[in-house]
This record gives C-alpha cells, sequence and structure tokens, in this order.
C-alpha cells in the first residue's frame, strides 16, 4: 500500500479508504466491549479520563496509512477545549512516524499496526531511545483494525501500553490516551486476555519461517480468507480490489506450497491465525 505523504499536523488528498472510529464497518472476530477497553493500571475517572476540564492537554501523533481514518480520528477526540487531547501530528508510513514523533515528541503515539515500511513494530524498534526517555517518555497505544493475537502480543513485545480495536467509540479512546499518558497499561477486554496468555510463559514463542515468509498484507489476507470470507469482503475490508485480493491469495499458496483454500484454512487454524 502507498504511503499517502502525510507530514507533521498535515495530510495529503489520497482517496478515502477508512471511516472515523467507531463508525465503521467491526473488524471481523468480534466486537469491542461496549463497557470500553480495560486498564491493566489504576482506574482515573478524573480529568485524566476526558481532559473535559480544561486543566491538563496530552499531546499526540496519529499514526495511520489511511488518510480518510486519520481525519475521522482527528474530528473525534481532537477538539482540545473538549477532550484535553491536542494532535500535534500525522505519519501514513514508518520513516514518517519516526520523523514526525522524533520532531514533535508526543506523549502519546496512536498507532497502527500494519504500516509501509515495516509496520508498527519497526517504529516501536526505532523509538526505542524516545521510550526510555525517564523525562519526557513517549508512549505507544496501538489503534487497529485487527484483532489477531499475533499483531496483539508484536506490539506490546515491542514496547506498547496498550491495543484497542478501531471500533473503540471516540470517548474510550480518549480515555484509553490519558491512562496511557499516565503509564498504565490498556486493551480493548477481549484482546488482554492474548497479553496474560503470552507473558505467562516465560519461553518465547518459537519463529515460523513459513509465516515469515509473508509479507503483512498478504498475511491479513490469510487471516481473512481462514475465517471464510468471499474475496469481495476482503477487499471490502481491507479497501483493496478483488484482482488485488486474488493476487495476494495466489502468492500465499506458492509460498506456502498449499493447493487450495481448504488446504490454507487448515493451516492458518493449525497456527491460531483465524
Amino acid at each position: 500500500m502507498h504511503s499517502d505523504g502525510a507530514q507533521q499536523g498535515v495530510s495529503s488528498d489520497d482517496a478515502p479508504r477508512s471511516t472515523p472510529v467507531g463508525t465503521g464497518t467491526p473488524a471481523p472476530h468480534g466486537t469491542a466491549d461496549p463497557a470500553g477497553p480495560a486498564s491493566l493500571g489504576p482506574a482515573d475517572d478524573g480529568p485524566a479520563a476526558g481532559g473535559a476540564d480544561g486543566e491538563r492537554t496530552v499531546r499526540v501523533v496519529l499514526v495511520d496509512d489511511h488518510r480518510m481514518f486519520r481525519t475521522g480520528v482527528q474530528a473525534e477526540i481532537g477538539v482540545t477545549e473538549r477532550t484535553g487531547v491536542e494532535v500535534v501530528g500525522e505519519a501514513a508510513d514508518v520513516d514518517q512516524a519516526i520523523t514526525v514523533i522524533a520532531t514533535t515528541r508526543p506523549e502519546v503515539v496512536l498507532l497502527d499496526v500494519h504500516l509501509p515500511g515495516g509496520g508498527g513494530v519497526e517504529v516501536l524498534r526505532r523509538s526505542a531511545t524516545q521510550m526510555a526517555d525517564p523525562e519526557r517518555p513517549v508512549r505507544f497505544l496501538a489503534l487497529s483494525v485487527s484483532d489477531a493475537a499475533e499483531d496483539v502480543i508484536g506490539v506490546i513485545r515491542g514496547g506498547a501500553r496498550g491495543y484497542v480495536t478501531k471500533t473503540i467509540t471516540g470517548k474510550d479512546l480518549v480515555g484509553a490516551i490519558f491512562r496511557v499518558a499516565d503509564g498504565d497499561a490498556v486493551f480493548s477486554p477481549r484482546l488482554a486476555g492474548f497479553v496474560l496468555d503470552a507473558f505467562a510463559s516465560t519461553d518465547a514463542p518459537p519463529l515460523d519461517e513459513d509465516l515469515d515468509r509473508l509479507t503483512q498484507r498478504e498475511r491479513e489476507v490469510l487471516r481473512l480468507i481462514a475465517r471464510g470470507y468471499a474475496y469481495k469482503e476482503i477487499a471490502k475490508q481491507l479497501f483493496i480490489s478483488v484482482k488485488t485480493v486474488e493476487s495476494h491469495v495466489s502468492a500465499v499458496l506458492r509460498k506456502l506450497q498449499l493447493s487450495n483454500r481448504h488446504e490454507l484454512t487448515r493451516w492458518a487454524a493449525a497456527r491460531r491465525l483465524v
């Protein structure tokens, strides 16, 4: 997917490909709990839960390769006098994210998992110094359409403080931003279990050389195929053409040396990717 050329606080005029927070089609395999995200740190229902009293502002950078989605998030949470959130920059790929984060030094980065240039994990890897700053740490909150365990665990291992899906409401997202800024860990309710299970064991998950051959987009297509989605449904979900979906499926089958959709589904189920 091509970057849309976003710079600090500026968006280009690429075609709309996504929808505002809480208004789009929910990601497959469940939706966020209406009770809002779960916090693994102390709850705070005062100013830090919304900042509406104007006593505190949290500076935020949006990192997502869908310009329309960034616009929707900005509209939902970026009215500082109402939410206490100040959006100080935007980025559409890994390199832009690193530049904008270094320039603006936000308190919280809302980070998409799947980005051109290496994904959210690469942004986290290259931001290790800012995250470790004892005086002005930059904290990351993943905001993604994906609810896959491997995506959740990957960014948390990379240093993100939380993970919420794009079905979250604007109000809950503001609350999550303030809690992450305070150092809490915040997750959409069903995703917290992935993290607890992963870190309950001291053993690192084994490398999967077959899975590593696939690009991020090919993994997304693989997961949706395994969940029973038709090509047209996948195209709509990922904002790509049916022909592009067919090309990705062919590439996945070739790389994994599989013959058909049925074998692909069994392969994904065996690795708990569904």
